[in-house]
C-alpha cells in the first residue's frame, strides 16, 4: 500500500498572536510552531498503522519553505519512511490542494490522508479539492479507517449516530479525532530521522485566489455577572434587556 500524507506546521497552542504589515500577516516572530495535530496524531498515525498491518510505505508531503523541515523531521521520526516539501509559500487551500495534486498526479498512491483542517486556519478545504483535481472519492472527518484489500470502510460521526460508508481505492480522506491514537517519537526513530530522505520539490504553476484583507484579534471578554441561582427573575430580566438573547 503506498500512502501520501500531508503534513502542515501550526502555532503551539500557548502562542500569542499578532500580526505585522498593516495586520496582513502572522508575525511568525518567537513563535514555537508544532505538526498541525489532526495531521499528526490521526492521518499520520493511522497511515502507519495501515503500513503496518498491510505492508507499504507512508510519505509525507508539505508545502513550504526550509523552515518547515524541523516538522517534517518530527513526522519521520514519528514513523513516515520518507518527505516531500514542495518548496513553496502555501498561501491558501486551492493553493496548497494543486501543488500536491500536481506531484501525485502520477505517482499512484493508495491513499491520500491529511488531518481534519489545520488548528490555526480552520478552513477544512483542501482534501476536497485535492480528491476533485485527482478525480478520487473523498471522504471527510473520517473517524475511523480499515482497508481490506482495494476496499475501504469508514465510519465519521453523524446526528444522532454514526455513518458507515465503504468505498474502493485510491481515496482522499481527511482524519478526525478517533482515528488514531498520538505516538510519541522515541530516540531510534528520531535518529533515523536524521537520514530519512526529505526531498525538495519546486512548485508548479498555479494561481492564487485568496487575498488577505485584514487579520483582528477578537473582542476582549467582559466582566462576568454572578447571579443567585435563587434569583431567576434577575437572571431573565439580564439575558432579555441586556444579553439580548430571550
Amino acid at each position: 500500500m503506498k500512502i501520501l500524507v500531508g503534513i502542515s506546521k501550526a502555532p503551539d497552542t500557548t502562542t500569542k498572536i499578532s500580526f505585522t504589515d498593516n495586520n496582513t500577516k502572522f508575525n511568525e516572530d518567537k513563535v514555537q510552531f508544532i505538526v498541525n495535530p489532526y495531521d499528526e496524531w490521526y492521518a499520520l498515525v493511522r497511515g502507519l498503522e495501515l503500513k503496518e498491518k498491510n505492508g507499504g510505505t507512508v510519505t509525507t508531503i508539505t508545502v513550504g519553505g526550509a523552515d518547515h523541515d524541523p516538522i517534517i523531521r518530527k513526522a519521520l521520526a514519528i514513523g513516515a519512511d520518507d518527505a516531500v516539501r514542495i518548496n513553496a509559500e502555501a498561501t491558501d487551500g486551492y493553493y496548497v490542494a494543486k501543488q500536491i495534486a500536481d506531484y501525485a498526479k502520477d505517482k499512484s498512491y493508495d491513499l491520500i490522508l491529511l488531518g481534519k483542517e489545520t488548528i490555526n486556519y480552520n478552513g477544512s478545504q483542501v482534501g476536497g479539492m485535492l480528491a476533485e483535481m485527482l478525480d478520487m472519492p473523498f471522504v471527510s472527518i473520517a473517524s475511523k479507517l480499515e482497508v481490506e484489500g482495494t476496499k475501504a470502510t469508514l465510519e465519521r460521526d453523524a446526528q444522532g449516530g454514526i455513518e458507515v460508508l465503504e468505498g474502493e481505492l485510491p481515496m482522499v480522506i481527511s482524519c478526525a479525532k478517533g482515528m488514531a491514537e498520538q505516538r510519541i517519537p522515541n530516540m531510534r526513530g528520531i535518529m533515523a530521522a536524521r537520514t530519512k530522505p526529505l526531498n525538495v520539490v519546486e512548485p508548479s504553476e498555479s494561481p492564487v485566489l485568496t487575498e488577505v484583507i485584514e487579520f483582528s484579534l477578537p473582542s476582549e471578554k467582559g466582566d462576568v455577572k454572578l447571579i443567585d441561582p435563587e434569583n431567576m427573575d434577575e437572571l431573565v430580566r439580564l439575558l432579555h434587556n441586556e444579553a439580548k438573547v430571550i
